[in-house]
């Protein structure tokens, strides 16, 4: 592999590859320059003047992943020294960088990693089509099947590769499809956070290096959005050296590469690599140096703006006024022929995709809620409320529950637009929405657990199921507004991202000329803040934005896609809310979970030493002794690990296993009809009513009669004793067969003897079939012939038959027992059994009523 580097890139070349990152640099640092006293001028008048947009209605948190990892777990790695797969142990602190270890002792050893990853630039990829594609375009007049590997074989058909188009490539692998998505997921998250690498809190250094590097490129004749704008300030100057540098040598080393197809793109990437390593350490000393240039400069130049900022943005409206008489007469020209008539499917293009994504993020947010309140509700203790609390407060870095939302907005199309407007990718734009929509998931989580802590320390532990309720209603208001608000900020950047470049270049070519006379305008003193290429930009911005506001204003209206129209809401129409936004955030773990100690995770790595807390986002550490085959990407359960939805439902399945473990007296088949706890549990609410006699009453006799120890059959074999019941039966009076009495009846009458709800015309009784099932009795004339037919089958079940005896037909009497008698049976149908032989009552028991019934 050295040979192949050293060989074509010899000392001659590696000269002219530093000249030429020398030539970038200083062409760039004159522009970055200019640029920094433009941007600290609008940084100082925005800070004299204010101004700014609605206010947010959720708090934001600073600092959000202090104290956390992101996740840790084993993969496959492919080493290109020996050609061999290793398995490796990934950490990944809240940098977001990835840190490949020769296995799990060795990170918590704390030792060296053997690779480290920035992912600022890279594209994670799942199958080997997919890199085939981007590896074709590598080197001219070289391509490969699609179904051949380039120089690799996976030894699993599950893939992960990181893909550059200038630094090495990393190849990975896992076992299942499962892990693959997972890992994917986990991957896209660190790349989309190290692409984010432009800080916006920064107001001069930012403004100033984003415009530099545009007006560098459009110097130089390419304008639109531009892909590789991620990561650090230096990786960015470093994509703009290769940007024309790869090629010229991809043209005079490529026809010299010996060997197969496949060997002559490895070494080709090898040396490309080798290349991007070179110019990006230039890059990075001479950027330090030019910002340490400048910001020693800074004091002088802000002194001077806070004295003369009157003069100067007068001189500014004047020379704006000259220049906005040239342009704007050819700009509202090719604004009405070229421009509007796009405006509106640009914005619903974009519209679409992100408000999907959003609104799952909502989404996302009220399923954790539901879970916490369901929680709370079955009792689940204080501990189990701190884990849930604890996974809410990562829940925008879980880079597997989020994916749902990214997912949505990675739909966005803009095909047709792209090549008129010279958009490149819309990657900018999906990536810009995706860091958002993570922003506004834990502005809403930051805010629920604030609204909480302060319910809570204000009214106490008592009614804390209403208290997440009314934390959950308000913040979600608050997030319908923010989410409308940020939507529509967004979709008004990428409108100008799309369309001012493309009016800047039409426009240029007969303004450009022009421009240099108004120089003579500006005085001297005020020229470093006053540049009249960044004045001509903002009379082309202006005369476009005002189209762009009512396209989003339109929307906002007709409330498409759930976007508020900004006077809907004051601004500050909470503004106590914003007193907690200092507030740390809580440590849910120590609040409800008592003072167990936290498990360090991350040892002495990112900060994280002895004595502090390094909690998982996610966890996937592998288990020591088992096989490489079971080691990759293995979960284990912890108070640092967020479940997916997958294993919480399975986890709920086997603690309902268990529990009927628990219970011994649970038949093997618990939903059949026939089940003995079942018909158990349909009667307990009448029987529990039921208060049985004491013993020493238990001889007295009523009506001359003495109690029976009563058994029925319920089942083949089985015997239900209802003997305690058997005195309060007895005191039920009989009613004539005649009478429409229905089973709802006889069962009221059982109970109504101790609790007096004669008076409840319907009551409804489980039954059991094919499940718990709801039935409800109806009183018609058909319910007698049914309840002779039970009895009649109770009869037959006793040891010696039984003849009926009969009921007297006369109106039922609450002052006492009826005297049995014969008349008014019918002849021909079956009748109860109310009495047994030799005077002795004959009990009825209510269960097997409600069984045979059933």
């Amino acid at each position: 592999m050295g040979d192949v580097v050293s060989s074509h890139l010899d000392e001659s070349r590696r000269g002219m590859i530093t000249a030429r990152t020398r030539d970038v640099m200083k062409q760039f640092s004159d522009v970055y320059e200019q640029q920094y006293a433009v941007a600290l001028f609008n940084s100082v008048r925005f800070e004299i003047e204010g101004g700014g947009g609605p206010q947010s209605q959720l708090l934001h948190r600073k600092d959000p992943l202090a104290g956390r990892s992101i996740f840790s777990g084993s993969l496959f790695q492919y080493l290109e020294e020996n050609r061999k797969w290793r398995n490796r142990f990934v950490f990944v602190p809240n940098s977001y960088t990835i840190s490949l270890y020769e296995s799990k002792a060795a990170h918590e050893r704390s030792l060296h990693p053997k690779l480290t990853i920035n992912c600022a630039g890279y594209r994670a990829l799942t199958s080997m089509e997919e890199y085939m594609e981007l590896i074709n375009t590598s080197l001219p007049g070289i391509k490969a099947k699609v179904g051949n590997n380039p120089f690799i074989k996976c030894p699993t058909q599950f893939p992960l590769i990181l893909w550059h188009p200038y630094a090495r490539h990393h190849y990975f692998c896992v076992m299942t499809e499962k892990e693959q998505n997972k890992w994917h997921a986990v991957l896209q998250d660190c790349v989309r956070h190290s692409n984010n690498g432009l800080s916006e809190s920064n107001t001069v250094q930012t403004p100033a290096f984003t415009d530099a590097v545009r007006l560098y490129r459009q110097d130089k004749g390419h304008y639109g959005t531009w892909e590789m704008m991620c990561g650090a300030p230096p990786q960015i100057l470093a994509y703009l050296v290769m940007e024309t540098l790869q090629p010229e040598l991809r043209n005079v080393i490529g026809p010299r590469l010996k060997g197969k197809m496949q060997q002559r793109q490895r070494n080709w990437m090898l040396i490309s690599d080798a290349v991007y390593k070179q110019v990006l350490s230039q890059t990075t000393g001479q950027y330090d140096a030019l910002v340490e240039a400048c910001e020693a400069q800074r004091v002088p130049l802000d002194a001077s703006l806070r004295t003369d900022m009157d003069q100067i943005i007068t001189s500014k409206e004047h020379v704006c006024g000259k220049i906005r008489a040239l342009v704007l007469p050819k700009a509202e020209k090719l604004l009405r022929t070229s421009v509007q008539p796009y405006i509106s499917s640009i914005l619903e293009a974009l519209m679409e995709p992100a408000s999907r994504g959003f609104s799952e993020v909502r989404d996302v947010f009220f399923k954790e809620m539901v879970e916490i309140s369901k929680n709370t509700l079955n009792g689940g203790g204080k501990e189990k409320l701190g884990d849930h609390m604890e996974r809410l407060s990562m829940l925008a870095f879980h880079p597997v529950k989020m994916q749902s939302c990214y997912a949505k907005v990675e739909q966005l199309n803009l095909e047709g637009l792209q090549q008129r407007f010279d958009v490149s990718s819309p990657s900018v734009f999906v990536s810009r929405a995706q860091i958002l929509m993570r922003e506004q998931m834990d502005n809403v989580v930051y805010t629920f657990e604030q609204l909480l802590q302060q319910s809570l320390d204000a009214q106490g532990e008592n009614d804390m199921c209403k208290a997440i309720q009314r934390c959950q209603d308000r913040v979600l208001k608050k997030y319908d507004y923010d989410s409308s608000t940020v939507r529509k900020k967004f979709f008004r950047e990428a409108l100008l991202q799309i369309i001012i470049p493309y009016m800047l270049q039409q426009l240029s070519q007969s303004c450009s000329p022009e421009l240099p006379r108004f120089k003579e305008l500006i005085f001297e003193d005020f020229s470093r803040f006053l540049l009249v290429e960044n004045m001509f930009e903002e009379v082309v911005l202006h005369s476009v934005t005002k189209d762009i506001m009512m396209a989003v204003k339109e929307a906002a209206v007709q409330r498409r896609h759930n976007l508020y129209r900004d006077s809907i809401i004051l601004t500050n129409s909470d503004p106590n809310l914003h007193l907690l936004g200092e507030s740390p955030s809580v440590d849910w773990a120590t609040k409800f979970g008592g003072d167990e100690p936290e498990v360090s995770l991350g040892g002495g790595i990112e900060g994280g030493g002895s004595g502090r807390r390094r909690r998982q986002i996610v966890s996937m550490i592998q288990l020591e002794g088992l096989p490489l085959a079971y080691e990759s990407c293995l979960e284990v359960p912890g108070v640092e690990l967020i479940p997916e939805e997958e294993d919480a439902e399975v986890s709920e399945s086997k603690e309902e296993e268990e529990e009927h473990e628990e219970d011994p007296g649970l038949p093997e088949d618990p939903k059949s009809p026939d089940s003995i706890n079942e018909i158990r549990d349909l009667i307990n609410p009448v029987v529990e009513m039921m208060i049985p006699v004491p013993k020493e009453n238990q001889s007295d006799t009523t009506n001359g009669m003495e109690p029976t120890n009563a058994t029925v059959v319920v089942e083949d074999g089985v015997q239900e004793d209802v003997s305690h019941v058997t005195t309060l039966v007895e005191d039920v009076p009989r009613k004539s067969p005649k009478s429409k009495t229905s089973p709802q009846t006889i069962l009221r009458q059982l109970v109504g003897s101790k609790k007096q709800e004669d008076d409840k015309e319907h009551q409804e009784e489980a039954a059991i079939q094919n499940g718990i099932k709801e039935m409800k009795i109806t009183e018609q004339e058909g319910d007698r012939e049914r309840i002779a037919e039970v009895c009649a089958a109770v009869s037959d079940s006793e040891s010696s038959p039984q003849p009926p005896l009969a009921t007297d037909s006369h109106p039922h009497d609450d002052s006492g027992f009826q005297s049995p008698s014969n008349e008014g049976l019918d002849e021909g149908k079956p009748q109860p059994v109310t009495n047994g032989l030799n005077g002795e009552d004959k009990i009825i028991d209510p269960v097997e009523v409600e069984v045979l019934l059933a």
